[in-house]
């Protein structure tokens, strides 16, 4: 086995390096394509300059793409808080390092009404949500300690994930502001979800959930000293159903973008602590 070793504070987590999965979305840009918030699909076009054309199919004597994405709504991405802010924060400088510990926890979704749980503003009729209560249960199934990196997986875990067209009809469940106070508490740096968003669809342009992960001020647009700097929020990533809840070792790649997102390849490696 070659293996992965990494000593955190007092644990130390031990991984096969050979056995690591993939959980972000392959973005076919000719194909079905996870998509949200009503954006345009992800595209390519050959490049033209002059009498150029990056197509061989055209002519061309080699490929020469032209790639047209929005991080946000084209499939797996990471993003900071930069994302929410008018100072312009980029999501490299707020990228974990190469490799962190990281929980891997199946939560059902809750019907908002009855749940004691809200969000901002406040659940309609119908809404699903990540609560605190399922996290917390969930949490409970894991061995004792901090993880600075959290990978939710909803359930049904539905395949068409991978090219599922978000709309405001059909909304995807989100997080109670419950919940995410509790992953902040519990030291939380690097939430990784399989929704779209982690607030609902239509949220009045709020981001409620998003504020407060990276310790911002419901409303606000700037940063303070409480602000999470270093913490990112990794969306419409798709965790097989064999991988099962537990701990893992995540290798975060993000696209070296300067932008507040970026697309992004989470690899999760199966670990233990020894």
């Amino acid at each position: 086995m070659t293996q992965l070793k990494l000593q955190a504070g007092d644990r130390t987590f031990i991984a096969d390096a050979r056995n690591g999965r993939d959980i972000s979305i392959a973005l076919d840009f000719e194909g079905p394509q996870p998509n949200h918030f009503g954006a345009s699909p992800a595209s390519a076009k050959p490049m033209r300059a002059g009498e150029f054309v990056g197509d061989t199919r055209a002519g061309g004597s080699c490929n020469a793409a032209v790639l047209t994405i929005n991080p946000h709504c084209n499939g797996t991405h990471t993003e900071c808080l930069g994302h929410v802010t008018k100072e312009r924060h980029n999501v490299l400088a707020a990228a974990p390092p190469a490799i962190l510990p990281a929980a891997l926890v199946s939560v059902t979704p809750a019907p908002a009404s009855g749940s004691g749980e809200f969000s901002e503003p406040p659940p309609l009729g119908g809404d699903r949500l990540i609560t605190a209560a399922s996290l917390a249960s969930a949490w409970k199934q894991l061995p004792r300690g901090e993880y600075p990196a959290l990978v939710v997986r909803t359930l049904p875990n539905a395949p068409d994930k991978r090219e599922r067209r978000y709309t405001e009809s059909d909304d995807h469940p989100y997080f109670s502001l419950a919940a995410i106070e509790m992953l902040v508490a519990r030291g939380v740096k690097h939430l990784l979800v399989d929704t779209p968003s982690i607030d609902r669809f239509d949220d009045e342009g709020k981001l409620a959930g998003h504020r407060l992960f990276w310790g911002l001020e419901q409303g606000a647009a700037e940063t303070d000293a409480d602000s999470r700097r270093d913490a990112t929020i990794t969306e419409m990533v798709f965790v097989d159903d064999d991988l099962e809840d537990g701990i893992y070792l995540l290798n975060l790649q993000v696209a070296p973008f300067v932008s507040d997102a970026a697309p992004s390849r989470p690899i999760l490696f199966p670990a233990y602590a020894a």
